[in-house]
């Protein structure tokens, strides 16, 4: 971890915990008939982010790894999404879901940076 930030280098763990995050979050959300497709959505999005860039980290192509990336980044956006829409449904979530958007962004531009750095040769 660095001096400045207490978010890891490491992307695996990074990851892992905006997952753990998205899940401790979801879990807050009041629950009603509009919340809930949101919530399940919001989970699968924001774990979907750690999933794909374990299965980008293992890829066994340039091509596979690409495409994992962006699955990465396509699923971080997804989830400021979400998170857009759960505020607009509870808006008492609003500072909670600050944080989620923000790792979710940040996210967004790390993966984004990998794949304009692995472009095809």
């Amino acid at each position: 971890m660095s001096a400045e930030s207490d978010k890891p280098y490491d992307l695996e763990e990074r990851t892992a915990v905006f997952g753990e995050k998205v899940i401790d979050f979801a879990k807050e959300v009041p629950k009603n008939e509009i919340t809930r497709p949101l919530i399940s959505q919001i989970v699968r999005s924001g774990t979907s982010v750690g999933a794909n860039y374990c299965e980008a980290d293992n890829a066994v192509s340039n091509k596979e790894f690409r495409n994992k990336i962006a699955t990465c980044k396509k699923e971080a956006r997804e989830t400021k999404h979400w998170c857009r829409m759960i505020v607009r449904a509870a808006p008492e979530m609003r500072d909670s879901a600050k944080s989620i958007w923000q790792e979710a962004k940040e996210l967004h531009l790390i993966f984004s940076a990998i794949l304009r750095k692995n472009l095809p040769k």
